[in-house]
């Protein structure tokens, strides 16, 4: 068995229940085949970066859960049939990744360390060395390993 995880783009228009029903015709298709199911985790309504047929927002759903390759290949060709399912994406899932909704992390706002100031007593020799470059001066690189030219190459002619 394989996790894998699901993100499902639904139609904003459709009912919630609906919604609810996509979610647990795939749900049960993974139950009767065998697998184990993880989790749902219901994103929310999100404004799409482009219409997708003529909608302008989607409601995003992300399902978690163990199967056969067979039964993700039903599960993928029933939400392609199913006209509330505007996209989805099915991937294998990575062990110890994050489900949980992007904008979770856009909402909390991101602390700043204070600023330290810098002790003006201390020794001048334990300060860094300031670094100058000069326009006018050929930058320095690491000296390339030469290779030796295979025989009969550039750089020897035989007469």
């Amino acid at each position: 068995m394989t996790t894998y995880e699901i993100l499902l783009l639904l139609d904003p228009e459709q009912a919630e229940a609906r919604q609810d029903d996509i979610v647990a015709r795939a749900r049960d298709l993974v139950e009767k085949n065998g697998g184990a199911w993880h989790s749902h985790d219901a994103w929310g309504r999100r404004r799409l970066a482009y219409p997708i047929a003529h909608k302008e927002e989607g409601v995003y759903h992300l399902v978690v859960f163990d199967a056969e390759a067979a039964t993700l290949d039903e599960i993928s060709r029933v939400l392609k049939i199913d006209d509330a399912v505007l996209r989805h994406l099915a991937t294998r899932h990575i062990v110890g990744s994050r489900t949980s909704a992007p904008r979770d992390d856009a909402a909390t706002p991101v602390a700043v360390p204070a600023e330290t100031p810098a002790p003006e007593a201390a020794a001048p020799e334990a300060a860094a060395p300031e670094t100058t470059v000069s326009d006018e001066a050929e930058p320095e690189y690491a000296a390339a390993e030469e290779e030796p030219a295979p025989e009969g190459q550039a750089g020897e002619e035989e007469e």
